[in-house]
Parts: structure tokens; sequence; C-alpha cells
């Protein structure tokens, strides 16, 4: 079983879409990986050998992945939060960033839908 950068890869799985399963690696960056390292991407990941497990954990630990990237993501949330600019106050409050129209959808971010009670106006 491989194991690089903390992460069980899939035996089965072609080595392009095993190293997807890292966080901080796409289809391009590990395209990229196994070109450099001289590895074809159809060959599956329990057919890596220990030489071509080496190399591609060594590239694997050039980039940021896991931990480290997902600190340094929520790390950026933050700052915006703190600064109090519009992507801050939006992450702040749960609704989508980029401009987006938040009446009919967006229920990914605001999450499942609130049902608010009609009040009755008081007569005199």
């Amino acid at each position: 079983m491989a194991r690089i950068a903390g992460i069980d890869l899939p035996k089965n799985k072609r080595g392009v879409i095993g190293l997807t399963y890292i966080f901080g690696i796409g289809r391009s960056r590990a395209q990229k990986i196994l070109k450099d390292n001289g590895i074809d991407e159809s060959v599956k990941v329990q057919e890596w050998n220990d030489d071509q497990l080496a190399a591609i954990r060594n590239s694997v630990n050039e980039v940021k992945t896991e931990g480290q990237l997902r600190s340094e993501i929520q790390l950026n949330i933050k700052r915006l939060m703190d600064i109090g600019c519009q992507r801050g106050i939006r992450h702040r409050s749960g609704l989508p960033l980029r401009g987006q129209r938040t009446k009919n959808n967006s229920r990914t971010r605001k999450g499942r839908r609130k049902t608010v009670a009609n009040k009755k106006k008081a007569t005199k």
C-alpha cells in the first residue's frame, strides 16, 4: 500500500487518479509529478516499485499539501474576516463570496431552508 503525505493511496487506481486523493494535488499537478519522475500515468498505484514511490514522495514533499495547506487556507480566511473586507464579511455570514445571487439559489452556503412563521397584525 502506497502511503504518501499521510494518505493511503487506493491500490487499484491509476497513478494520476491515486495522487489526487492528496489534498492540494489535482489532475494537472499529478500528471506533472509522474512526468518529471518518468512514470507512465496509466500504471496503477500497486504496480509502483520502491524507487518510483520514493521519487514521487520527494516530489510531493516539495509542494504544500494536506495539513500545511489547510492551515494556510484557514489563516487566509481568518485574515479576511479580521480586516472586515467584503469577502471576510460574507465568510462570517456563511453567504456566497463571489457575487452570486442569493434570492433563489446558494443553498450550499446558506444551509437548509428555515421557514419563517407569518405573524398576524394585532387589530385595535
